[in-house]
Parts: C-alpha cells; sequence; structure tokens
C-alpha cells in the first residue's frame, strides 16, 4: 500500500492564459487543452469508480484499501477543481469541451455494471496518465517555453499521477479481476481516449483558428511522430500493461517523487491518506 498525500497548488489561476500557453505552439497548446477538458469528468469517473470498488470489498478486506482510496480520492478532487477552473480560462477563450459529454454518454452505460468493470477501466486509463506523466518529468520538450505556472500545473498532476498509479490496478485484482478483462478493457480505453483527445484537439484547433495553418501540422507531427514524438516514447510502456506480470509499481516513479519533493511550496501538503 502507498501512502498519499493530499495537497494544495498554489499558482496563480485567476490570470487568463495566453492563447498558445504551450511555448507559443498551437498544436501542444490544443493538445494539452483537449487532456485537461477530459479531467473534471474523468476524475470523477475515477472516485466513483473507486468507492464502488471499495464498497464492494469484504467488509474485512476494506481497512487494508481504505486509507489508500481515501488518498487517491483526495489527490483526484484536487485535480478535478484545478483543471475546472483552467478549463473555464479556455471556455471564455471561445472553445467547446465535446469530449466531456462523450465521457458523461459513456458513463451512463455504466450505471449497474459489476465494479471491476468500473475498475478495470479505471485502471488502464491511469496507466495511460502514468507513462504521459513519467514522459513530461523526464524530459522538456512537451512543455518547453510554457507559461511557468501552468508548467507547474501540469508536472504537478504528472507526479500525482505516478505516485498513485497503482491505486485502482490493486482494488480491481483485490476484488478478482481477471487477466482477460484487464486487457480487453486497457484496448478498449486505447482506443477511445486515443481518438477522442485527437478529436478535441482537432476541435480546438479549429476554433482557435489554427486548423488550416501549415506551422500547426508541422509542429504537430513532429510532437507525435518525430524521432522523440509522444507516439513512439509511449508505445514500449503502453505495451508493458498487456503481459501477464504488469504491474503499475513496475514503472520508475523517481521522477515524480523528485519533483514533488522539491516542490513543496507550491504542492503544499495538506493531509495524508490518514488524514
Amino acid at each position: 500500500m502507498t501512502d498519499l498525500t493530499i495537497r494544495r497548488l498554489l499558482i496563480d489561476l485567476e490570470t487568463p492564459p495566453a492563447r498558445h500557453w504551450n511555448g507559443g505552439d498551437a498544436f501542444r497548446t490544443a493538445f494539452f487543452n483537449a487532456l485537461s477538458m477530459s479531467f473534471p469528468a474523468g476524475e470523477q469517473f475515477f472516485i466513483d469508480s473507486m468507492r464502488l470498488g471499495l464498497a464492494a470489498l469484504p467488509a474485512t478486506e476494506r481497512p487494508r484499501h481504505e486509507d489508500e482510496v481515501r488518498g487517491f480520492i483526495g489527490q483526484e478532487a484536487t485535480h478535478r477543481r484545478i483543471h475546472g477552473l483552467f478549463n473555464a480560462h479556455l471556455e471564455r477563450q471561445g472553445l467547446a469541451n465535446h469530449w466531456q459529454a462523450r465521457i458523461t454518454r459513456r458513463l451512463q452505460r455504466l450505471q449497474g455494471l459489476d465494479p471491476r468493470i468500473w475498475l478495470g477501466l479505471t485502471a488502464a486509463t491511469e496507466h495511460f496518465t502514468a507513462i504521459m506523466a513519467e514522459d513530461l518529468l523526464t524530459r522538456p520538450a512537451p512543455l518547453a517555453g510554457a507559461e511557468p505556472r501552468l508548467a507547474t500545473m501540469w508536472l504537478w498532476h504528472a507526479s500525482e499521477e505516478a505516485e498513485h498509479r497503482s491505486c485502482a490496478f490493486d482494488l480491481y485484482r483485490a476484488l478478482g479481476g481477471d487477466e482477460r478483462w484487464r486487457r480487453r478493457l486497457f484496448r478498449l480505453v486505447t482506443w477511445h481516449f486515443g481518438t477522442d483527445v485527437l478529436r478535441q484537439t482537432v476541435h480546438n484547433l479549429h476554433r482557435d483558428g489554427s486548423l488550416w495553418k501549415l506551422s500547426t501540422w508541422v509542429g504537430g507531427a513532429r510532437f507525435l511522430l518525430g524521432r522523440e514524438g509522444l507516439v513512439w516514447r509511449l508505445y514500449a510502456p503502453w505495451r508493458r500493461y498487456l503481459s501477464a506480470d504488469f504491474h503499475p509499481s513496475q514503472q520508475d516513479g523517481s521522477a515524480a517523487i523528485a519533483w514533488l519533493r522539491s516542490h513543496g511550496d507550491v504542492a503544499v501538503p495538506v493531509a495524508g491518506a490518514a488524514g
């Protein structure tokens, strides 16, 4: 089990961000904006999944997981709130959040299903966030030239995603979730996550007026498919989830630990998992 700390993020979220806040790059800005748009509904789904999973455990097993689940929920609730504030700026810039509506419709179809389905989907999505977090924390390119306060927001979020990367996976296993369904749900999440983030990115570029500019797609191709592009960097860690002996703790979390330790002035601990 992991001790999870709930933190306050002390950054300015009142000042509107620049339209291309991520280094002046239209594609990178639109991509990160798209991710942020998914978080309020997505994080709420993760919270609901963990609550359902904990309630489904035998009463004798719950104490082993309660503190970690409480810490997980506290971290995700903070992510939801912070990105909600950021997303409000995006809405005022004229961007429209289509991804959130798709998430909401899918969640309606999950009502009444086995909690292991909820947890399997959560664990799969948390793997995506964890491997993207590690990439964000270990190289400067994705946030090169970003507004410092917003770079801090993303690196804080990334660090906590890496920190709690095992929680949903462990609860899925504790409830007897099997390997075949774990991999099946991961493939489903891969399809939806990949297509949704690209669709929302394109919507953002269209509303931004940058969709038909050659420079937008040159930058996008470099960011996604270049020699150090996101797709190539994430392929190997993505594939590891399909291994029979996979566990999220196999991922190196040292960059997240180091960032949180060195930024205690802006990511201020409020309470531990038992708080």
